[in-house]
């Protein structure tokens, strides 16, 4: 019986520097589809799709004598990237976890200098210069130190470098730079550490379950044709690596698709009129829509899957902290862990 069920292979994203970048959903109040010539359109007749909200809220724990305590006690974490948005956002949920925050960061030689003042809490910013020194002595006060990075692609491969020789575990979302090189670097360093393009946990589960579902039924929409729909903020000049990834599993399904034929979505006018995308979250947004139809177009199929902010990643982020200080604290194999080691850890939020 239980051979019969699906099982996620254990290699499941853990390595993918092919897929530097993954985006995804969380919520919208319309559904676009994909016209027959390609464009984006609303669905006729009144008909309106559920939105699908993913709530990332974390509610308040008491911490009072003999009681529990938030998850993140006695864990502390130095955010690297705290003036940019994603940095920001990490703070908020791991301070609402209960995780301590150190005012310290690294940024660029502009940055240098700078305080951040996130949560009321004031966060000094280090540029390039006598990094190593600052983070060991981070490091030396706070031994149960966990860095997260969310900086630049081009700062991936030093930043890395540097954990690895200090010996400091960290939780890596930058997406970018050599990865090949990033895994090499820390396999050889042999440190503690979750890295992954992708954050968003719920995101991450539904690409293993297309991984699944390509590995153990190849060919099952062989003929289909197949239609591609992401938007982004404009910032965001290439395809998702998310859409590449759902991609290929459809490829191994039988589907016949060029990357090429991606069709991307980033004028905001066209994202607020025709995408359904809020205004309010027209610069910070992942919407993406897959469509299948049938060789004689009798039978479609449609996956959808809409992100607005980043809340999402930001929780992803402290529960894959969390994951991290667990496997520290019980003496675990020291190695790169990913998003789907903690998914499988069932004690997220």
């Amino acid at each position: 019986m239980a051979a019969n069920r699906l099982m996620a292979s254990s290699n499941v994203f853990l390595h993918r520097p092919e897929n530097p970048q993954f985006s995804f959903s969380s919520e919208t109040s319309q559904m676009a589809v994909l016209g027959v010539k390609g464009r984006v359109s609303f669905l006729g007749k009144g008909k309106r799709s559920v939105p699908v909200v993913l709530s990332m809220a974390t509610s308040e724990t008491s911490v009072e004598a003999g009681k529990s305590v938030a998850p993140g006690n006695g864990i502390s974490i130095m955010v690297n990237g705290c003036s940019g948005k994603m940095g920001k956002a990490v703070i908020k949920a791991a301070d609402s976890a209960g995780v301590n925050i150190v005012p310290t960061s690294f940024g660029s030689a502009e940055e240098a200098g700078q305080i951040v003042e996130v949560c009321g809490k004031e966060i000094l910013v280090h540029g390039p210069t006598e990094r190593e020194k600052v983070l060991s002595s981070v490091f030396d006060k706070y031994p149960e130190l966990i860095v997260v990075d969310y900086t630049i692609p081009s700062a991936v491969n030093d930043n890395a470098e540097l954990y690895g020789r200090v010996g400091v575990p960290f939780v890596m979302g930058t997406t970018g730079g050599d990865r090949t090189r990033l895994y090499k670097t820390v396999e050889e360093s042999k440190i503690y550490a979750v890295i992954s393009p992708q954050m968003g946990k719920q995101v991450v589960a539904f690409l293993a379950a297309m991984e699944i579902m390509s590995e153990q039924f190849p060919g099952a929409f062989g003929g289909y044709s197949l239609e591609v729909m992401e938007s982004h903020q404009a910032s965001k000049l290439d395809a998702s690596g998310t859409a590449k990834a759902v991609i290929s599993c459809f490829q191994k399904l039988g589907v016949s698709f060029d990357m090429d034929q991606i069709q991307l979505i980033r004028d905001p006018k066209e994202q607020i009129e025709v995408v359904g995308v809020p205004e309010e979250h027209v610069s910070g947004h992942a919407f993406h829509l897959y469509h299948l139809t049938s060789p004689d177009k009798t039978v479609s199929f449609e996956f959808q899957h809409n992100v607005c902010g980043r809340s999402i990643y930001a929780e992803g982020t402290v529960d894959a902290v969390l994951f991290l200080a667990k496997k520290i604290r019980s003496k675990a194999e020291k190695r790169i862990y990913n998003m789907i080691d903690v998914l499988r850890e069932g004690n997220m939020r």
